[in-house]
């Protein structure tokens, strides 16, 4: 499966769209963390805890949104975006969207 944020491939002709394709995911860390997190927050720095939270995040939705992708029949997944929310304090949302493709050598 190929995945560019831009709307075409090099190389590659799209001939097929699927629409619209998703993935999303809302992580929290545990209660340790967010502790270790809100303290290191105090002397500042950075938060390796909610940075492998989010990378974690990030892997799952894309996941997700490669799984529909293929359920749809595409080998590409093109434009794709990506969205940061917090839905509450210590937990992320993730979403990724991008548009389903077929595509053919040139």
């Amino acid at each position: 499966m190929l995945l560019v944020n831009t709307e075409t491939i090099p190389g590659k002709k799209i001939v097929k769209s699927f629409g619209i394709v998703r993935g999303n995911v809302i992580r929290a860390k545990h209660i340790g963390k967010d502790i270790t997190a809100a303290l290191r927050q105090l002397v500042g720095g950075s938060l390796p805890e909610y940075e492998e939270m989010l990378t974690e995040a990030r892997s799952l939705a894309t996941a997700r949104m490669v799984e529909e992708a293929e359920k749809l029949g595409a080998d590409a997944v093109v434009n794709i975006r990506y969205t940061t929310s917090t839905v509450m304090q210590g937990a992320a949302e993730i979403l990724v969207v991008g548009t389903a493709v077929q595509v053919i050598d040139e």
